[in-house]
C-alpha cells in the first residue's frame, strides 16, 4: 500500500511537470492541472476525519484523475516529464487547489442554505 501510494505522488508530480510542458496537447494540461492542483492542494474535498468517505478522494478520485491526465499525455512525452519531475527537489503546494476546494465548499454551503430555506 505504501509502495503505491507513493508512485501515485510521483505520477501527481509528473501531472504537476506536464501543466506546464509547452509539448502537452491543452486538453491534457487542463486535466493534469487540476487533478495535480487537487492532489497538492492542503483540503481534501472530503475531510479525512469523515468515516469511510472521507478517503474516498485518496482512494478514488486521485488515482482516476492521475490515470486519465496521464492517458491524455502522449507516451514518448511521460518518460521525458517522469525525468523532469524526478527533479523537483519539494513537493508543491497548490493554492489553486486550495481555492476550488474552498469554492466548492461554499458553493455547497449556498445551496444547503438555499434549500433549507
Amino acid at each position: 500500500m505504501k509502495d503505491w501510494a507513493r508512485r501515485l505522488k510521483r505520477e501527481a508530480l509528473v501531472l504537476w511537470v506536464a501543466a506546464r510542458h509547452p509539448g502537452v496537447p491543452w486538453l491534457a494540461k487542463g486535466v493534469a492541472a487540476l487533478v495535480a492542483a487537487y492532489a497538492f492542494s492542503p483540503l481534501d474535498l472530503i475531510p479525512d476525519f469523515i468515516p469511510v468517505i472521507g478517503l474516498v478522494d485518496d482512494l478514488l478520485i486521485v488515482p482516476v484523475g492521475v490515470w486519465v491526465a496521464l492517458k491524455l499525455v502522449p507516451k514518448a512525452l511521460r518518460a521525458q516529464l517522469r525525468a523532469e519531475a524526478a527533479l523537483l527537489a519539494e513537493r508543491p503546494v497548490s493554492q489553486t487547489g486550495l481555492a476550488i476546494v474552498i469554492a466548492l465548499w461554499l458553493a455547497l454551503a449556498y445551496l444547503g442554505w438555499r434549500a433549507l430555506g
